[in-house]
């Protein structure tokens, strides 16, 4: 029967295994683009929405120690910090690799028939924990590669030096590790809204039977 739609040009009904690894496939594309494109030199750092700028706790801190003449230092701070999440970024394909390996097929109908968002959000509850591990000691030798402690610590130190002022102390490290996960599932849910409403996107021809099938005409 297949074989004759085929020549007919009539497609079969998808069926449970196609659904799956179109989700799958689906997914590792949008995990595999996400990745990619926060992986790279200035993927945060010139992406405006997805910028770290300073803590909220170290604002003040900040716009202080400008007025005291150290904006290249807090600048250089704040690249420092980009430059680590964009280095961490890189660790998250084979955690979401992993995450779509381990997916049922119940997962998958879910998910192709959820919002659209639905993958980043069955992502965010399987693997955030996971991804949080990860980052911690990328982001941590990224940091004392590139001096980011100590850059930290010099604009810290000459901010508690103040007279008058209540000292200040951030953990930089889950900040940095905090955004960076935010910032991919971020990319992550556009990624899949892509896929899901836009048939350019869907590069495969699995990809184009699963998900063109709501489409209109």
């Amino acid at each position: 029967m297949q074989d004759l739609q085929g020549l007919m040009g009539i497609e079969a009904p998808l069926d449970e295994p196609t659904v799956a690894s179109g989700l799958k496939e689906a997914l590792r594309i949008g995990t595999e683009r996400a990745s990619g494109t926060l992986s790279v030199d200035g993927g945060f750092g010139k992406n405006d929405l997805l910028r770290l700028a300073l803590p909220e706790d170290l604002q003040k801190v900040g716009s202080r120690l400008r007025t005291l003449g150290l904006g290249d230092q807090v600048d250089a701070l704040e690249n420092q910090m980009n430059s680590a999440a964009e280095r961490a970024a890189g660790e998250a394909v084979d955690v979401f690799a992993s995450a779509i390996r381990s997916m049922t097929v119940q997962d998958a109908f879910s998910i192709l028939d959820g919002q659209d968002n639905a993958a980043t959000l069955y992502f965010q509850g399987r693997i955030e924990a996971e991804l949080t591990s990860r980052f911690q000691p990328v982001v941590a030798s990224v940091m004392e590669e590139m001096g980011v402690y100590r850059t930290y610590s010099s604009l810290i130190d000459r901010y508690n030096a103040i007279p008058l002022i209540s000292s200040v102390d951030v953990d930089l490290e889950s900040y940095i590790v905090n955004r960076t996960l935010s910032g991919l599932f971020s990319t992550l849910a556009d990624e899949e809204l892509r896929i899901r409403q836009d048939p350019i996107a869907r590069t495969t021809d699995l990809l184009k039977r699963v998900f063109g099938r709501n489409d209109i005409p």
